[in-house]
């Protein structure tokens, strides 16, 4: 009974009100930055998996020099000074088929092509420890046969990257940037609570209460709320990544980057509410200690 009489009314403060959909607005929204960066990050690791140690080279189905020399003759040739060339593992021609499934994400499926000018591919491989001289090896195909181009994947690979990676970092800085708005959050909602209870704080110490009680009771409060509106923010969270997954399921012959997130990703969802709320309980007992620490 004693206990409950030195309890501080903080469930009746407005706090306890506009907190949890304050904490549920900032956790869905950085819940939704951290997806994004994990995204990204997964598209990077794809990317760079499938096309490191990887070019390819395009042949004009005619020589442009007007030499005459075959199709087949061209092909041989370049396939030649492909695979003699140190570091160079593999080269192989494309398929019309294989070719066709690169183009139809831009023509679309059943798109009539055969009239179209297209260059013949080479699939080239190399070890990306010892990557042979592109540069060279793209002179050297020209000279041979003229109006070869190699286009060599990692330099747009690495432009790809480094925008990939600057979405990273946006998102990064959003949710840092929510983060330091949850902080202020709690911290004005705690300052204001010891402004509103000013006269209990004060007769609580009178019957020897200590700060570190005090501090006890706000930090508990601002635990509860924050977990409450953080557990909505990742629901709604969670809704809006499997709605995004489903569109994106519909979008296969699109080139866009999947929203499939691996056990950990949600693993590192689901305890985002604990993180924001032990965050929330640490800020709201240092508010508190500061503030009475500096009162006579």
């Amino acid at each position: 009974m004693l206990r409950a009489n030195r309890d501080l009314p903080l469930e009746r403060d407005a706090s306890a009100r506009y907190l949890p959909w304050l904490i549920a607005v900032m956790v869905y929204l950085a819940a939704l930055g951290l997806v994004g960066g994990l995204v990204m990050n997964k598209v990077v690791a794809r990317w760079s998996a499938g096309l490191q140690g990887t070019a390819t080279v395009q042949v004009p189905p005619e020589d442009p020099a007007g030499g005459g020399v075959g199709r087949a003759a061209r092909l041989d040739r370049a396939i030649e000074i492909l695979l003699a060339t140190d570091g160079v593992t593999d080269a192989r021609v494309l398929e019309p088929d294989e070719i066709a499934a690169l183009i139809e994400p831009w023509l679309g499926a059943g798109a009539d092509y055969g009239d179209l000018p297209l260059p013949d591919l080479i699939a080239v491989t190399f070890e990306p420890a010892r990557a042979p001289d592109l540069d060279r090896l793209a002179a050297d195909l020209a000279a041979a046969v003229p109006g070869t181009l190699l286009d060599d994947h990692q330099r747009w690979l690495a432009r790809l990257t480094n925008l990939a990676r600057s979405i990273e970092l946006v998102a990064g800085f959003v949710v840092a940037l929510i983060g330091f708005a949850a902080v202020a959050t709690v911290v004005f909602a705690t300052r204001m609570g010891l402004s509103l209870h000013a006269p209990i704080i004060h007769l609580l110490h009178l019957i020897g209460a200590q700060d570190a009680y005090v501090a006890q009771q706000f930090q508990a409060h601002a635990l509860r709320l924050t977990l409450r509106g953080g557990v909505l923010g990742v629901a709604l969270a969670a809704v809006t990544v499997l709605l995004l997954q489903r569109i994106a399921a519909g979008l296969d012959d699109l080139p866009v980057p999947s929203f499939e997130l691996g056990p950990y990703d949600w693993i590192l969802l689901i305890v985002l509410p604990a993180i924001v709320a032990g965050i929330a309980m640490a800020t709201a007992r240092f508010t508190v200690l500061r503030t009475l620490g500096r009162l006579p």
